[in-house]
């Protein structure tokens, strides 16, 4: 089982490297809860695409580095990696966008039913990326 565990959390960020939104949510259950960093927990599906397409407009991002560990059961998996982004337009009460670039290290940790993912929880340091995508003010 840890092995199913370990392709399918590689295969959801294959999917997102690709940009294959429907690729990622293959890879979800109907009712997966996903805990935004820093951010509330949203639940099901369809709030995983609505959250993605709001990230689309946002951010352009590549997953680099990825390392994935699964419990031996498979029921637990976590993975932590690279993000190499862009910041292409202001996302609700943040910093104004202008293309920033930005690299942070990002942890994931999730739980895995029945072959797919049932919750995704990613942390990553938000005062180092506002400190990346701050524009200074012009004098």
């Amino acid at each position: 089982m840890t092995e199913e565990s370990l392709a399918l959390v590689r295969r959801y960020y294959a999917a997102f490297n690709a940009g294959d939104w429907t690729g990622m949510l293959d890879c979800l259950t109907q009712d997966v809860a996903h805990d935004i960093n820093q951010g509330r927990r949203e639940h099901g599906i369809e709030a995983f695409r609505a959250f993605l397409a709001r990230m689309e407009g946002s951010y352009r991002e590549r997953i680099e580095d990825l390392v994935v560990m699964a419990t031996p059961d498979g029921h637990r998996a976590a993975a932590e990696f690279t993000v190499h982004g862009s910041y292409l337009a202001a996302d609700a009460g943040l910093p104004r966008a202008d293309g920033q670039t930005y690299v942070l290290a990002v942890g994931a940790f999730f739980a895995i039913r029945d072959g797919k993912i049932s919750r995704v929880t990613n942390y990553y340091n938000l005062e180092n990326w506002l400190a990346q995508v701050r524009i200074p003010l012009r004098e």
